[in-house]
């Protein structure tokens, strides 16, 4: 569904210049710097993938969406929408496109909501009685009768956002571009919106790229994640595997019933390592009473292994593992 090749962008900038008389003479020489914002990047999405495209701020994410919606063209290389060349063809493809920017509002500000979704759908060619369907279904999705009689200035955060959302979806594309949809929504809001779009993908086979900070809408919504870093893409695969090769440790809580005897000697210090056998071993971080936390690679240690070990200590009572969050692995990739 999108085809993406070579894609660079350079944004010249001027340099400002310093000392007495600078202004004046900049007048006459002009210096210039070329800022590569996006580097070399290829990637392909098939048609009902959901994506997550992350990277700190300043990476490049926010210019690539701007080159695959057509707003920005690219210094080289091709974007390619179901087959046709998005920048050689833009208002063909632009009618497959749906966009939202969580900072942006494409709906009047002045106007209500509902008057909005007329323009867009005149300007798009939507027939009236598509429209009609598209807003019905749409409407009970996102719950926009609350507010269909509403200036859009007069919307609450997290109601501008689902009328956005659903005003993306007026024209019924095959693709959706989301940048930072739930940015500032607060709990309620970002579950309304996280469901509307797994239902998107899910049920009505939309392919979606999304943009985000918030780690949350990535492990819930994605099957897949692009990061991007410095304009240039570090890695591109499944979240499982992204937190395998980072190598993040597993934390295991055992539960003993009663005592139990550490296999290391007396006043040790915590943590300390714990040899499995020549090669292998894990790190004891806390010991209380009853619990142990140990920290393990699982990609290096088995668990059952560990736990094999681990019952020797004492009479078992519970186990409980936690794998890292998906936030500290992103930290650790950028």
């Amino acid at each position: 569904m999108i085809e993406v090749s070579g894609l660079n962008k350079q944004f010249r900038t001027p340099v400002v210049k310093e000392g007495r008389f600078a202004g004046l003479r900049t007048l006459f020489t002009r210096e210039y710097r070329m800022k590569e914002a996006v580097k070399d990047i290829s990637f392909t999405i098939h048609k009902g993938d959901f994506v997550g495209y992350i990277g700190p701020n300043g990476a490049g994410k926010s210019t690539t969406i701007k080159m695959l919606t057509g707003i920005l063209h690219p210094s080289s290389g091709e974007v390619k929408i179901n087959g046709v060349n998005l920048h050689q063809q833009r208002r063909q493809v632009a009618k497959r496109l749906g966009v939202v920017f969580g900072q942006r509002s494409q709906l009047w500000w002045d106007l209500p909501v509902k008057d909005s979704y007329d323009i867009l759908a005149h300007m798009y060619k939507v027939t009236t009685q598509d429209k009609e369907k598209r807003l019905d279904e749409l409407g009970e999705l996102l719950d926009l009768k609350e507010f269909w009689l509403t200036p859009v200035r007069k919307l609450s955060l997290g109601q501008r956002m689902r009328a956005d959302i659903a005003a993306s979806m007026l024209h019924d594309p095959d693709v959706l571009f989301l940048d930072e949809p739930t940015i500032g929504l607060d709990v309620t809001a970002k579950r309304s919106i996280r469901g509307f779009l797994k239902k998107l993908n899910s049920e009505y086979g939309k392919t979606i790229l999304l943009t985000t900070h918030d780690m949350d809408d990535i492990e819930q919504l994605c099957e897949r994640v692009m990061v991007i870093n410095h304009g240039e893409l570090s890695y591109e695969g499944s979240i499982e595997n992204l937190r395998d090769r980072i190598g993040l440790p597993t934390l295991i809580r055992v539960t003993f019933n009663g005592a139990y005897q550490l296999p290391v000697p007396d006043g040790l210090g915590l943590p300390i390592e714990v040899a499995l056998d020549a090669d292998h071993t894990f790190r004891i971080v806390e010991a209380n009473n009853r619990e142990v936390h140990i920290e393990a690679n699982r990609q290096q240690v088995k668990a059952m292994d560990i736990l094999r070990l681990v019952s020797g200590w004492g009479e078992v009572a519970d186990i409980h593992m936690e794998e890292p969050d998906f936030e500290d692995v992103i930290h650790r990739v950028y």
